[in-house]
């Protein structure tokens, strides 16, 4: 539980993520239109509300799978040590996949996970941020498609928490501490 008082201030609507979800699977079906199923890669646990999402609307026979991956804990900062608690149920090897996060901040966990994956064989890998924070880079990865880069805000909302908290919120928000007022 957090230990400083906070708010949450919009940063993206729910409206603007759908209108840009929906422009992405227009460039995700072009890349995969020849595929005879797009297997679909969550990294939990931040990313399922916009994989839900994003699957939905495309207009390509998928099977999703997860991998849980954690570098922070119920910390804001990043402990760069990326630990896989959940791995892939099904076989990628020889098929196409696209890789879903949710965020990508320093890009430890992204560049570690993309390792796991393409150490599998796959056909063909491509991955997809909704958020993408590059001012705080520490290692050189970059996700095939972005669905929005912010300022260096620590961010909660549509499925991204802060200490298990606010998933649930239908827009990528701000947390503001009060203390820093």
């Amino acid at each position: 539980m957090p230990t400083r008082p906070y708010v949450i201030d919009q940063l993206i609507s729910a409206k603007s993520i759908a209108a840009r979800i929906e422009e992405l699977c227009h460039e995700i079906h072009d890349e995969f239109r020849d595929t005879d199923k797009l297997v679909v890669v969550g990294l939990l646990r931040g990313s399922f509300v916009f994989i839900a999402d994003l699957v939905r609307e495309l207009d390509l026979p998928v099977e999703v799978d997860f991998i849980e991956a954690s570098s922070y804990g119920n910390s804001t900062e990043s402990s760069r040590e990326v630990r896989i608690l959940k791995d892939l149920r099904g076989e990628i090897h020889d098929r196409d996949v696209l890789l879903v996060e949710d965020i990508v901040d320093t890009g430890y966990t992204l560049k570690h996970v993309i390792g796991l994956i393409k150490a599998k064989g796959p056909a063909r890998m491509k991955t997809i941020a909704l958020l993408d924070k590059p001012s705080r880079r520490e290692v050189d990865v970059r996700a095939d498609w972005t669905g929005f880069e912010i300022p260096d805000e620590f961010v909660v909302g549509y499925g991204i928490d802060f200490a298990q908290r606010n998933r649930n919120l239908p827009f990528i928000g701000k947390v503001r501490f009060l203390e820093e007022e």
